[in-house]
């Protein structure tokens, strides 16, 4: 497949997964593999037992992303896997989860960005140019600009932390991305804390660790998403201690993403967590509505969507104010439903694919001051004191409030589980997971336990009705 073409599959496999959930994507479009390209006509090889299928379920929406990334007059067609060549080519260029970078001695062209795999990595977009810079990421974004262009220089290591979808993958792919273009004498390895935890196991089966840490070791720059997958996963942890040690005391950048800040990580050792506290820590948010407006801006422009009504992101931007993929993917939703059913895309239009994916109550929640806001109120309505709350007790009379005063903490509040825990006397963040889970449960079959909790949120927010 030539580089062009790589490209552009790319940028249709992007619009895929905003239009469908992440499992039909995983299970049915991401098999999915691009042939040829003339003339605006794509041919798409889809699994031969599930090529009828995906082309009677999915035709419509394939032929939308591939009419956003080509123009409307692009088509698609889709046939069904060549066996005999699919098998050569498997054999041949089979992708690994994770690749280091070669010298550029070692390669023939100019590096491609597509060469290097975390997440999404290959997506054009995912680059410092298309990163949309807010009060909410302007540290973390200025960090990785400074690691990219002066690696083991700047900040090292690099701990970078937010919720999910906020942009931490993206400021990971940037880093990459420029290191690829600008520094090609470096070699870049990019992984996942699942995929490091998957090639260690595969390893130790093996008995391939010597082969391992070679990878992981010899290298200049290593960046690793979700390194929260390695809590509660000894030796894997105990194999990313070494290899982090080794590239940090021989001056090696290190970058790592977390959906949580060092001290949350309640489940990884000490020894670790402070090795990622002794750099720079650099927190990411949710967008505020000026971010949010921008991200749509540059989204719109660099896939050259024709929006006539500035109203029509607007009401996207303001319907989804927590997460840039929901945010994405509400804009592409809505530019597909337009393309699909003929109808012009307008405010009218987009208020009506929104109020079916994020209806107008839920998009805005509003929130509580503080989690000991709700521990006084719960227990003032419960009889009991905060000290009964927080204590060890499991008594039916406590542990029900509590329960319920974590649930409301989550709900109300910003703060993640392990904060969560250690508001309500240092507990794991398992235990806030388990009472959340519980309350829930509770209050879907229980009218006295709906009522109580009715109650509670008027006097936490007044404006609740």
């Amino acid at each position: 497949m030539n580089l062009e073409l790589e490209h552009i599959w790319s940028r249709v496999q992007s619009q895929l997964a905003l239009l469908v959930d992440e499992p039909t994507y995983r299970i049915w479009l991401e098999p999915l593999r691009v042939v040829d390209l003339t003339d605006e006509h794509l041919l798409v090889e889809a699994p031969e037992h599930a090529c009828r299928w995906i082309r009677e379920r999915f035709g419509r929406v394939i032929q939308a992303s591939v009419q956003l990334v080509l123009g409307p007059t692009a088509s698609t067609e889709i046939i069904a896997i060549d066996r005999e060549r699919a098998h050569v080519h498997r054999a041949s260029t089979a992708p690994s989860t994770d690749q280091p970078l070669p010298n550029r001695s070692q390669r023939e062209g100019p590096p491609a960005a597509s060469s290097l795999q975390i997440g999404p990595l290959g997506n054009p977009k995912l680059t410092f140019d298309q990163f949309v810079i807010g009060d909410c990421n302007r540290l973390a974004h200025g960090a990785a600009l400074a690691v990219a262009e002066m690696p083991s220089q700047a900040y090292n290591p690099l701990f970078i932390y937010g919720p999910p979808g906020v942009g931490k993958t993206h400021l990971l792919s940037a880093i990459a991305n420029l290191l690829l273009t600008h520094n090609p004498g470096l070699t870049v390895r990019a992984t996942t804390g699942e995929a490091f935890t998957n090639e260690f196991l595969a390893a130790l089966s093996g008995k391939h660790t010597d082969a391992f840490k070679l990878r992981f070791r010899d290298v200049d720059v290593l960046l690793l998403d979700d390194v929260q997958f390695l809590e509660r996963k000894t030796r894997t942890e105990e194999e990313f201690f070494h290899t982090f040690n080794a590239l940090h005391d021989s001056a090696r950048q290190i970058v790592v993403s977390s959906d949580r800040p060092p001290q949350d990580l309640g489940a990884l050792e000490d020894r670790l967590r402070e090795r990622f506290q002794a750099g720079l820590v650099a927190d990411i948010k949710p967008p505020e509505l000026p971010t949010r407006l921008a991200i749509l801006r540059k989204r719109v422009q660099h896939d050259r969507i024709v929006i006539d009504d500035e109203r029509t992101l607007t009401a996207i931007a303001e319907r989804i104010p927590f997460n840039v993929r929901a945010l994405e993917g509400a804009l592409i939703r809505v530019v597909a439903f337009s393309s699909l059913t003929g109808r012009p895309l307008t405010h009218d239009l987009t208020c009506e694919v929104l109020d079916g994916l994020y209806p107008r109550d839920a998009a805005q929640p509003t929130r509580a001051q503080t989690i000991a806001d709700i521990q006084a109120v719960v227990g003032q309505h419960f009889g009991l004191s905060t000290d009964e709350l927080l204590s060890s007790s499991r008594s039916t009379r406590i542990t029900w409030p509590r329960q319920l005063a974590m649930y409301l903490a989550r709900e109300l509040t910003a703060e993640s589980l392990p904060a969560i825990g250690r508001h309500f006397g240092g507990r794991d963040h398992t235990t806030v997971l388990h009472a959340c889970r519980r309350a829930s449960t509770r209050i879907a079959s229980d009218e006295a336990c709906r009522e109580a909790v009715d109650k509670l949120l008027r006097t936490l927010q007044p404006e609740h009705d």
